[in-house]
């Protein structure tokens, strides 16, 4: 599907036709809507083809007029068993002479924001300004769903210890698979904003300068909160494994008990009921007594040993 958006006082406004210093917002294209991107805009064919591969990490590079800058952003989705996963997704920004791209594979909270308006004073006609506006919520986006991460991590840390489950284990195990996943894409995003900063493919204004700082940092506050965040759910897990060890060995424990002090029945009884007269006090009642004497002897033995 594709899209075309303007500028008109300070807000976007969709337009049916492009127009000079428009955006072209691209998602999910079909193949005859990529031809027209090749064919009829001029686009290079391996930049749309970039853009288009969920597996393409984040970089910028320029070929003779066009400039290709590739992010990766979070993304939030709940699978099957309603475990809440959360990866990224990469987006192709492409700067021309006359407009700027953003191509998808699917439809992104940030080019859904940014069409609502929740991105205040987007003006595609200035394209470096665009484009760092669009780095910098991207840098908070990862920053609002690391905090999400961190919340879930909690709740699920909490119902582990009043009932452990499988369901919030795999939430656990679902949520340290996203946090490799984002500050393996927040490492890359940074390397390409810092190739951005030398202004050496994008052209910087000084009114720039302060945007794509506030970019930087931001980047860099998220790699730091994921890579906190890591090692705090690592640390939780192997913690959780830990306990789950220690319950296990108790249940054993347990078992191992109520085995022994089964154990001491049967015997009695097995020894009463041969037919033999060398036994002493050869009665029911006697056999009865010791029984229930010395199985209660045996488990106060054993339940205080392992208090020791």
């Amino acid at each position: 599907m594709i899209n075309f958006y303007t500028s008109e006082n300070g807000r976007l406004v969709q337009c049916d036709e492009p127009t000079a210093g428009c955006w072209i917002s691209v998602v999910s294209p079909t193949p005859q809507e990529v031809k027209e991107l090749i064919d009829g805009y001029g686009l290079d064919s391996g930049f749309v083809k970039s853009s288009l591969d969920e597996e393409e990490s984040s970089r910028i590079e320029r070929e003779d007029d066009q400039t290709l800058v590739i992010i990766d952003t979070p993304v939030s989705s709940m699978d099957e068993d309603q475990t809440r996963m959360f990866y990224t997704m990469p987006i192709g920004i492409i700067l021309t002479d006359e407009h700027v791209f953003t191509i998808s594979l699917q439809e992104t909270q940030i080019i859904d924001e940014a069409v609502r308006g929740t991105i205040r004073n987007l003006r595609p006609a200035f394209k470096t300004r665009f484009v760092l506006q669009l780095l910098l919520r991207i840098s908070a986006m990862f920053l609002v769903y690391l905090k999400q991460i961190d919340k879930i991590s909690s709740a699920a840390e909490q119902q582990i210890h009043d009932a452990m489950k499988n369901e919030q284990l795999m939430q656990l195990l679902a949520l340290e698979k996203s946090l490799v996943y984002f500050s393996t894409s927040l490492k890359a995003n940074e390397a390409t904003i810092e190739k951005i900063f030398r202004g050496r493919v994008i052209k910087l204004y000084d009114e720039d300068q302060d945007l794509l700082e506030d970019v930087l940092i931001e980047m860099k506050q998220a790699i730091e909160m994921a890579s906190i965040y890591t090692g705090i759910l690592s640390s939780m897990m192997d913690g959780f494994s830990s306990i789950i060890s220690n319950n296990l060995n108790i249940v054993m424990w347990r078992l191992t008990i109520i085995t022994i002090v089964m154990e001491i029945p049967n015997i009695m009884f097995a020894f009463y009921g041969i037919n033999t007269v060398d036994l002493p006090m050869p009665y029911t009642w006697f056999a009865i007594a010791l029984t229930v004497f010395l199985t209660g002897i045996t488990a106060f033995i054993l339940i205080k040993w392992k208090k020791k």
